[in-house]
């Protein structure tokens, strides 16, 4: 498993590259491209749909996973709003947490206890 987490690093650390380019040249003001996109009903606009709905099922995960409590839901829409840059190091920390333990990683102390 330890290739695996080191891929979430790598693809994080690409990731924060890539994003620290883009604020550099347009600004943190990504909502005007996001929804403006999908206003025009194309195929950009198409693909931010499709993102956005995938943003939402990660941020429902990890609420899900943290038992619908306060924290859970701070984490999900830290999970909503940052994507990839918040799920990488989430899922790395939690296999570090949790030993690799896929089981786990995925559902959570709350729900393993109860099996």
């Amino acid at each position: 498993m330890k290739p695996f987490y080191l891929l979430l690093m790598v693809l994080w650390g690409i990731l924060a590259f890539y994003t620290g380019h883009v604020i550099a040249d347009h600004g943190f003001n990504l909502f005007p491209y996001l929804f403006g996109d999908m206003a025009e009903w194309t195929w950009p606009g198409q693909f931010n749909l499709d993102f956005m709905m995938m943003l939402f099922l990660s941020a429902s995960w990890t609420e899900w996973r943290n038992g619908f409590s306060t924290p859970g839901l701070i984490l999900a829409l830290i999970a909503f709003l940052g994507g990839a840059g918040f799920l990488l190091p989430y899922l790395t920390y939690l296999a570090w947490k949790h030993e690799g333990d896929t089981a786990a990683i995925l559902l959570g102390d709350n729900r393993m206890d109860r099996q």
